[in-house]
């Protein structure tokens, strides 16, 4: 899909494609769309997930289609003519998801993303991100990496990549994690503290995270206080573009080296990371990956 707008980097702008299921509006990041299709032919799959409405084939590509209704818990229509394929790629893979309505694009800024409290969201079960509530409807941004999760688990992030490197030393190294979601909260500590990273200052956006490296700066602590930043891209209230962009357009923080570990690494933000200075992109489910990443740069670091 060519949405003919290109955000510029560390804005912290998105745009949200809206869409509606029964009458309901939600919204998903169009970094994670790549085109919108009207209803084909979908071929069914035994024994596969409820979810799962079968696959179809466009341009020598197959691609899963999750029936986003039954995900959400509505009950199923039987005519689907109208219906809307939104096809997805994020933590390198392709899905589509069926939807009533297609309604448009809306550039957000992040700060005006509200995070769902306790009320929406139930703790490690809630699949909202952010409420837009400046829009003429609320929009609810959809968690659609939790949705796949759920659907098809293997392609969570799998701790046996951390068990297949053995013993390892307890590394203190102060690390900043700014990650938004509770669950990937946790399994990024359980994950970095397995691998031998002890010394994790974990953070629910790019704003907290920076906000604590500014004390940190304030303080003539920085180097003490943090050796390297993990941050994702989505997240409410600052993104991880926006953070890359303030540490490496300060002069006291510049050198700190940044791992960005999202769900969006695909050729586009790759770009865009490069081009603000991150110093490495690992995709959401190889946490492997980022173990080693992170042991490269702290052998680099202490030389």
């Amino acid at each position: 899909m060519d949405t003919n707008i290109l955000l510029e980097s560390g804005t912290n702008e998105l745009e949200v494609l809206e869409f509606t299921i029964c009458g309901n509006h939600y919204g998903i990041n169009v970094a994670k769309v790549r085109e919108i299709l009207t209803m084909t032919e979908i071929t069914p799959i035994p024994n596969s997930h409820p979810c799962i409405e079968g696959i179809f084939m466009p341009r020598d590509t197959i691609i899963t289609v999750i029936n986003l209704v039954k995900a959400l818990g509505f009950p199923e229509k039987m005519d689907k003519s109208n219906d809307m394929l939104i096809v997805t790629n994020f933590n390198n893979l392709n899905i589509a998801f069926d939807v009533d309505q297609v309604l448009g694009i809306h550039r957000v800024s992040w700060q005006d993303i509200v995070k769902p409290d306790a009320t929406v969201n139930a703790p490690g079960a809630g699949i909202a991100t952010g409420i837009i509530k400046k829009l003429q409807d609320l929009i609810i941004i959809l968690d659609f990496e939790r949705i796949v999760e759920e659907i098809c688990p293997e392609t969570s992030i799998k701790m046996s990549q951390i068990r297949q490197l053995g013993e390892r030393e307890r590394n203190t190294i102060p690390i900043i994690v700014a990650e938004d979601s509770p669950m990937l909260q946790k399994l990024v500590k359980d994950a970095l503290t397995s691998a031998g990273y002890t010394n994790l200052h974990i953070f629910a956006n790019g704003q907290e995270a920076w906000d604590k490296l500014l004390e940190l700066k304030k303080n003539n602590g920085v180097d003490y206080g943090v050796k390297c930043v993990l941050t994702d891209i989505e997240m409410p209230q600052m993104d991880g573009h926006r953070l890359i962009r303030l540490i490496k357009s300060d002069d006291a923080l510049k050198h700190l080296p940044i791992i960005i570990f999202s769900s969006l690494i695909n050729d586009d933000m790759k770009r865009k990371g490069e081009s603000l200075g991150a110093n490495a992109q690992i995709s959401k489910p190889e946490i492997g990956q980022l173990v080693s990443c992170i042991d490269e740069l702290v052998s680099e670091l202490n030389g």
